[in-house]
């Protein structure tokens, strides 16, 4: 038996103001969001891990195969009408935010689609609730906030104005990043080149992007 809920994201409702962006509850149903946390990877670090750096067990491979899968990505590009089938993808998982997260920004260039997917089993927290920014100079002008909820998936196009950002928290905030980037090579190369320098400012200068 699968464990994403591939109905859910067919049958959402993409929003678009102040940008496209979708949001699912359950796509990880909880049932399934029990065994991927029980065999969630062990970080101990607040920053984003690339899956080759981190070791997980068998329910949390299969989530990710199943994230993986052409049905995956055609149902995600029919949702915001956008060609997938190319595109590469990053994907990243996390475990602790801190103080620096959360800051409002649009996402890399180098994105078209970004994925969420939080494996929280409650949010009681103000912060770490994301939302979607009118602007990029008011963390209070929002159309909408997420909690990261375990088994919830949230994703948006990536624009010049998809403003997000959360208020600060410090603690356990587990969530998966499914990056689909430009076909380009530019693209591609930036993308590294981002990702270093993101890293680099948080672990060693001690910057917040």
């Amino acid at each position: 038996m699968s464990l994403i809920d591939l109905s859910t994201l067919e049958a959402c409702d993409l929003q678009t103001d102040p940008f496209d962006y979708i949001v699912v509850p359950d796509f990880l149903p909880p049932d399934a969001l029990a065994r991927v946390n029980a065999d969630y990877p062990a970080i101990d670090t607040a920053t984003n891990h690339d899956l080759a750096d981190l070791h997980y067990g068998t329910q949390f491979s299969t989530f990710l195969g199943e994230l993986q899968t052409d049905a995956f990505r055609r149902a995600l590009g029919d949702k915001f009408g956008v060609d997938l089938t190319h595109c590469p993808t990053t994907i990243t998982v996390r475990k602790y935010c801190e103080q620096s997260d959360g800051n409002i920004h649009t996402d890399h260039w180098s994105k078209v689609i970004t994925v969420l997917v939080y494996f929280n089993d409650s949010w009681e927290h103000e912060g770490g609730r994301l939302r979607m920014l009118r602007s990029e100079h008011d963390l209070e002008d929002y159309t909408a906030e997420v909690k990261p909820l375990g088994g919830q998936l949230l994703a948006f196009r990536r624009t010049d104005h998809s403003w997000h950002g959360h208020r600060p928290f410090v603690g356990e905030r587990r969530m998966l990043q499914y990056n689909f980037l430009s076909s380009s090579r530019l693209a591609q190369l930036s993308q590294k080149v981002n990702r270093f320098g993101t890293h680099f400012g948080k672990r060693v200068l001690g910057i917040g992007h």
